[in-house]
């Protein structure tokens, strides 16, 4: 049987978390049920209950949409329907249809997708299907709320006479306004409605004159308001039509809520069911917020929580645009308790606190913020014994209520149980409290219990150090600036840093010197030890962290060279395929041409025809058989490429355009007069000659080997001729 203490669900903010995740459920009754969690009475149930939540979570990343399972509460028409000689009124009979819907949908859905959702196909397959309530409820109600006018045969004759009762008083009323208003008997107004009637607004001085019933007049009493004579008669009529409407509407009501009323059981369970699944999507939806999942649950005792966040701190800390620190932390048989020493306010309460609520979570029925390989189990108690517990009500002290507590464990710690226990010992003398923390330590380590414990007990160190089944852990400080790194480490003490930051506080440092001498020199070595050894450890620490941004780093810049070079080869196979397709293109056009040139010189038409049959046949013969969808995605490929390589082309003219334009924008260089026997070279070219001859803007250029005809205008001079 799995018990956790509400002081331990009180200590861990257990209801602040149960009160953060009630925020998603969409009904009433799913808010109700989330804030009365619990934690689960056997292994096997909570295994389900982790796994219909995970599968829930699975639909967001998934094509397969749970359907919506916004209801109504019906608790009140349930409890109707369970009073004999009762009916329901239409908006009950929506509400129980509404909620008929959703059940149904979920069972078909999960029924289709149960490769997707075993577990909550599981749980809707426990519930009938039928149609029968909806079909029932629809016969007689129509989507407006209302009773349908072929709900019965009556109701259907009445209806139709009522209608034809509204249609003769409203043609009497018109015929009485037109034939009074002719008279001028009428006020400006013509007509009103009194007791949602239409009557005529008649002036006073004529009310004798209309015929028919008087059923007000205006406060000046200029007016008064009459009902038609034959109008009147008609509404007699009517009143005595609807009331048989009524009664029939009861009838009709009382008959299918009788109908109904058998359906009892099977909706209570329809209301079960969308609750428990209001539950489980608000679980997911929490998980989805907090990064949540479910890690591999171990049969054996055995713990293994990696980057784990807590999950109240990672939500406030979200908002506040604060970073959250992720902890480490192993317990297994080899190790089952961890005793975690340092500075104050290094984070040791709240590793505790993320260590004991991510249980408490997993053990309701919670997936909880952890690296996915994470490891964790199942306890059949979680005890804890965290902050200052002063009880006012009952007198105790800090260290009274603390030894209750300690009571209270020692009755309840066994091999199955894990205990947390922050700040061990304190409240009374430190030799004396840390000697009974010790004793108590000792009970718990014998009883295999697993836990973890937080101290500044030198002795609590020192035993965790000697028993084989126990281990030390300190939080990271910086040991320049004496400021907290937030991570925990596992197999080493840690040093308070008491003097440390005692001194970086200003006290003086003989004070200091003169309090190190009141303490054992054994002690003061000790801590001494410790707190180098961490330092050291830090120093590892941050070479180790500088060393993961560098490969970091070093893998994304390989993965963005290899992205580059995936799509630059791409891009290269595209262009081929495009050079391909226009130089078979270029080869048919020649051949035509060529044709073309045959049939201009001998006109021969059967020539022509026979080879431009020759050359289709050669090209269909190294087609392959294409289906029309495969012909559409190759044009639009071709059509893409295409498209690409105009954008390419449309930036490479405008690129050259600008250069050109940049270039008439330069002023022009000075015309140099070149002479016979000049050194000169063509623009843009590099081989040098000299000028021989100079003839009508041209010159004779010899370079050794030939000569050649340039214009003057064309060359650059090299060197002048002496």
């Amino acid at each position: 049987m799995v018990s956790i203490h509400k002081n331990t669900l009180q200590d861990l903010e257990f209801d602040t978390l149960l009160t953060q995740v009630a925020k998603y459920c969409k009904t009433d009754l799913g808010k109700a049920k989330v804030l009365e969690i619990k934690a689960f009475s056997s292994r096997t149930k909570n295994i389900v209950a982790l796994h219909k939540v995970n599968e829930y979570l699975s639909s967001y990343d998934n094509d397969n949409t749970i359907p919506s399972h916004d209801f109504s509460d019906i608790s009140k028409e349930l409890k109707l329907l369970a009073i004999e000689n009762t009916f329901l009124e239409v908006d009950a009979f929506r509400k129980i249809a509404s909620i008929s819907e959703f059940s149904n949908g979920l069972i078909k859905f999960f029924k289709k997708f149960q490769e997707y959702y075993p577990n909550l196909n599981a749980l809707a397959s426990e519930i009938e299907y039928t149609e029968d309530i909806t079909k029932a409820i629809h016969s007689k109600i129509n989507r407006f709320g209302e009773v349908r006018d072929d709900a019965s045969d009556f109701l259907k004759k009445l209806r139709k006479s009522i209608n034809g009762l509204k249609s003769k008083i409203n043609s009497s009323f018109s015929s009485a306004l037109n034939s009074y208003s002719s008279f001028d008997y009428l006020d400006d107004i013509r007509e009103t409605v009194v007791e949602n009637r239409r009557v005529l607004a008649v002036k006073a001085m004529y009310r004798r004159k209309v015929k028919g019933s008087i059923l007000g007049s205006s406060k000046t009493g200029s007016i008064v308001y009459i009902e038609p004579e034959t109008t009147l008669q008609y509404h007699r009529e009517l009143n005595n039509l609807e009331y048989e409407e009524h009664e029939e509407v009861v009838k009709i009501l009382k008959e299918l809520t009788n109908a109904i009323r058998i359906y009892l059981p099977l909706l209570y369970q329809y209301q079960e069911f969308l609750t428990e699944i209001d539950t489980i999507s608000a679980k997911a939806q929490y998980a989805r917020s907090i990064n949540a999942i479910l890690p591999k649950l171990s049969k054996d005792k055995e713990m293994y929580m990696r980057d784990a966040y807590h999950p109240l701190l990672y939500v406030s800390n979200r908002e506040r645009r604060v970073e959250t620190f992720p902890q480490t932390i192993e317990l297994s048989k080899e190790n089952r308790i961890i005793v975690i020493s340092g500075p104050n306010a290094g984070g040791k309460s709240i590793t505790l606190k993320t260590i004991g609520l991510l249980q408490v979570m997993l053990q309701c029925g919670f997936l909880v913020p952890v690296h996915e390989r994470s490891t964790m189990c199942f306890f059949n108690s979680v005890l804890s014994d965290i902050g200052d517990n002063q009880s006012i009500e009952n007198h105790l002290s800090t260290y009274s209520y603390r030894l209750k507590q300690m009571n209270y464990f020692l009755k309840k710690c066994n091999e199955s149980t894990l205990f947390l226990i922050d700040e061990f010992g304190t409240g009374s003398d430190p030799e004396l409290g840390g000697a009974l923390a010790e004793t108590f330590l000792e009970v718990f380590y014998e009883r295999e219990s697993f836990g973890i414990i937080t101290t500044h007990y030198t002795n609590l160190k020192l035993l965790a150090n000697e028993l084989p089944y126990m281990q030390n852990a300190n939080m990271l400080f910086n040991a320049n600036s004496l400021q907290p790194i937030y991570k925990l480490v596992l197999g080493q003490a840690g040093s308070s840093f008491t003097f440390e930051v005692a001194q970086k506080n200003g006290i003086p440092y003989s004070l200091i010197n003169k309090s190190k001498k009141k303490i054992e020199r054994g002690k003061i070595r000790f801590d001494k030890t410790i707190a180098s050894l961490q330092k050291e450890r830090s120093k590892l620490e941050k070479t180790e962290r500088s060393l993961k941004v560098s490969e970091r780093k070093k893998i994304e810049e390989k993965d963005k060279l290899e992205e580059i070079n995936a799509r630059v080869q791409k891009k290269l196979e595209r262009y081929q395929e495009l050079f391909d397709s226009n130089q078979r293109l270029i080869y048919l056009g020649q051949k035509i041409d060529t044709i073309a040139e045959n049939y201009n010189n001998n006109k021969q038409k059967r020539a022509l025809i026979a080879e431009f049959f020759r050359i289709v046949q050669i090209e269909n013969s190294k087609r392959k058989k294409v289906t029309p969808k495969e012909k559409k995605e190759i044009k639009s490929k071709e059509e893409r490429v295409k498209k690409e390589v105009e954008k390419k082309i449309t930036i490479i003219r405008k690129e050259k355009k600008e250069k050109k334009r940049i270039e008439a924008l330069k002023p022009d260089k000075p015309k140099v007069v070149l002479k016979v026997g000049d050194h000169v070279r063509m623009e843009d070219g590099r081989a040098i000659g000299s000028i021989d001859k100079i003839e009508k803007n041209k010159a004779v250029v010899n370079y050794g080997i030939f000569t050649t005809n340039v214009s003057l205008d064309m060359l650059e001079l090299v060197k002048r001729s002496k």
